[in-house]
């Protein structure tokens, strides 16, 4: 029993605070960031280097001239080094394939339907 009264006698003491000391505020000097590339464009592979919106429009040019430029459609297919050339081409030769498919079933049906007609 007088361990446990010894035991309540500690924890029956008044508590003392302690005074608080409030520290000043130091604010950290101001560092510049490590690096400064926010004028520097990123490095771009030549292979994947975009096309401007005047490129576009002049490979639309030089797709549309009949003969010379469904030649250039299929060298632009499979040979240049940029990719963005390469896929633009494809793209386009592609559309060319669906047109012509479409206007041959179309030419099918204004035949068979001419010929109903007589």
């Amino acid at each position: 029993m007088d361990s446990n009264n010894m035991n309540n006698q500690q924890y029956q003491q008044p508590y003392q605070q302690q005074p608080y000391q409030q520290q000043p505020y130091q604010q950290q000097p101001y560092q510049q960031p490590a690096y400064n590339n926010y004028n520097q464009t990123p490095m771009i592979p030549d292979e994947y280097k975009p096309i401007s919106m005047w490129g576009y429009l002049g490979y639309t040019l030089l797709f549309c001239i009949p003969v010379i430029g469904f030649i250039m459609i299929i060298v632009l297919s499979f040979a240049p080094s940029n990719k963005n050339v390469k896929n633009f081409a494809r793209s386009y030769l592609i559309l060319i394939i669906i047109s012509f498919i479409i206007a041959i079933i179309l030419g099918f049906a204004g035949v068979s339907l001419i010929g109903s007609m007589f």
